[in-house]
């Protein structure tokens, strides 16, 4: 079955707050067996206009993936997350696995 992912481009305005967020999707994470994969780390922009940061997060299946993203607890970190950051974020099936 085939893993499915999340990958987020995202300013972040306010670092400070940020870590709110990073520590309450922590165990979010954990419970639905997300592995991070990029988290931020130094890039080259090869082509087109990209956000500071950019995050992959692997799951063991696309319906892991959504349902992560779906659950309560993570929608609550979320809330801390979307005052001081702006971004774009996809849930994608994984291809040849």
């Amino acid at each position: 079955m085939p893993k499915g992912y999340w990958v987020a481009h995202v300013d972040v305005n306010d670092a400070e707050r940020y870590k709110d967020y990073i520590s309450a999707n922590g165990p979010v994470f954990a419970e639905y067996g997300a592995r991070f994969l990029i988290r931020g780390g130094p890039k080259e922009v090869r082509e087109g206009q990209m956000k500071a940061r950019t995050v992959v997060i692997e799951f063991k299946d696309f319906a892991t993936a959504k349902a992560c993203y779906d659950s309560v607890a993570y929608q609550d970190a979320k809330a801390l997350r979307d005052p001081v950051s702006a971004g774009d974020m996809e849930i994608i099936e994984g291809y040849g696995e």
